[in-house]
C-alpha cells in the first residue's frame, strides 16, 4: 500500500457481542499509522443500543471513516481502494452464510467481498453457539477462500480480572493478524 495509514476496514453486525467492535476501535485510535473505515448494521446498531446504550453516532465517532450499510457505492465496494483488510467484529450467521456464498447486498458484504478477491486479509468474530451444519460449512466456505474465522473466545491463563481485560485481549489477537500491535498479555508458557 502506498498511502502513509494502513486502512483498516470494521463492520459491525447483528451479533451479541458490540463490546468487541468497541474496543477494536479504540485500540485502533490509540495506533497512528491506522486509519479505520467503519460500516455497521442496522441489527449491529440495535445490539449496540441494548448492550451498550450507544447509538450509531456514538459508535461512528470511533472511526476516522464512517459508512452506511446501504451505501454500495461507497469506495469500500471497490479493489481499486486499498486497505490491509476487513474484521467483521462481531459477526452475526446471515453475514458469515451472505459472505460464505458471495451475496455483496450491503456494503458490510460487499467490503468482505472486495476484501476477499483481492486476496487482502478478513476476519470473521461469528458470534452464535451452538453451530449447526450450515454455520459449519460456511466457516468452511469462508476459510477456503482465504477468510479467517475468529470466533472471540476468552483465553484465561492471564487469570484476567474482568470482561473488558478478556475483550481486550481477543482484540489484541485480531489486531496482530493484521501485523497491528496493541498491549496484551502473552503466553509465557509453563
Amino acid at each position: 500500500m502506498t498511502q502513509s495509514r494502513r486502512r483498516l476496514v470494521v463492520g459491525v453486525t447483528g451479533a451479541t457481542g458490540s463490546l468487541y467492535a468497541v474496543r477494536l476501535l479504540q485500540a485502533l485510535q490509540a495506533v497512528p499509522d491506522v486509519e479505520t473505515h467503519l460500516v455497521v448494521s442496522a441489527s449491529g446498531v440495535l445490539n449496540a443500543k441494548h448492550e451498550l446504550d450507544m447509538g450509531r453516532q456514538a459508535l461512528h465517532a470511533l472511526a476516522d471513516h464512517a459508512y452506511s450499510v446501504r451505501d454500495v457505492g461507497a469506495t469500500l465496494a471497490s479493489g481499486a481502494f486499498p486497505t490491509a483488510g476487513m474484521v467483521i467484529a462481531p459477526c452475526s450467521m446471515r453475514t458469515l452464510a451472505a459472505v460464505a456464498h458471495g451475496l455483496s447486498d450491503n456494503l458490510i458484504t460487499r467490503a468482505a467481498d472486495v476484501t476477499l478477491k483481492e486476496r487482502r486479509r478478513l476476519v470473521l468474530m461469528v458470534r452464535e453457539t451452538p453451530y449447526n451444519l450450515a454455520h459449519l460449512r460456511n466457516m468452511t466456505a469462508v476459510t477456503e477462500m482465504g477468510g479467517i474465522v475468529f470466533p472471540p473466545l476468552p483465553a484465561f491463563y492471564f487469570k484476567p480480572s474482568s470482561i473488558e481485560e478478556m475483550v481486550d485481549h481477543t482484540v489484541a489477537r485480531v489486531l496482530d493478524l493484521f501485523g497491528i500491535s496493541v498491549p496484551a498479555p502473552q503466553w509465557e508458557g509453563t
